[in-house]
């Protein structure tokens, strides 16, 4: 289980000294990742990222509003390719699009992630790039719009996995590289416990 996770440094210890547990398995990391943001630990795990998936042939980054779109943007920028973000209401421009239901863990109800035609298609090999991996919900639906394009997913990246939900476990299975800089193993009794 441990072979494929290589922790990444610099996020261990930033969650350690400013990461907070709330009761129900959630962890906050809102000081410096998805609300308030570092733009220097961004850079550094977006440039872990790119060196993750170098053996890869990326044209397209893609990712789900709203909390995957900074480090997005900033592997996009690396790779210099187009970032794609997901959105999670219907816009009332968009007509040709993409459609799949995600349900959302945090906020506990099912909501249409939509994509226009036109930015997702055949012939993109696409990286999803997101904050966190939990049941893996998000990314099910990505791996359905992605198809439904036609297109190819070539990996999928995360800043934080927890483990003791299983999503991590469920898409390496289907075969997709999946690499979480930080993996969670337990947040029993508000305690942060890192996977070795």
């Amino acid at each position: 289980m441990a072979a494929y996770y290589k922790p990444f440094a610099p996020l261990i210890e930033r969650i350690k000294r400013d990461g907070k547990c709330l009761e129900g398995g959630i962890l906050k990391v809102d000081s410096f990742v998805n609300h308030q943001i570092d733009p220097t630990l961004l850079q550094s795990m977006s440039i872990e990222f790119v060196r993750r998936f170098a053996n890869k042939e990326i044209n397209k980054i893609l990712t789900i509003e709203a909390s995957g779109i900074a480090p997005a943007i900033m592997v996009g920028f690396l790779l210099n390719v187009p970032v794609v973000f997901a959105k999670k209401k219907k816009p009332s421009t968009m007509n040709d699009m993409l459609i799949t239901e995600v349900f959302s863990f945090t906020k506990q109800r099912t909501y249409s992630v939509c994509c226009a035609k036109e930015f997702l298609g055949k012939g993109d090999k696409v990286l999803f790039i997101d904050d966190f991996l939990a049941n893996g919900n998000a990314a099910k639906g990505i791996i359905d719009l992605v198809q439904q394009a036609g297109a190819e997913l070539e990996g999928m990246g995360f800043i934080v996995e927890k483990s003791f939900q299983h999503g991590g476990e469920m898409l390496r299975k289907m075969g997709y590289q999946v690499e979480s800089l930080a993996i969670i193993d337990s947040l029993d009794n508000c305690k942060i416990t890192f996977k070795a």
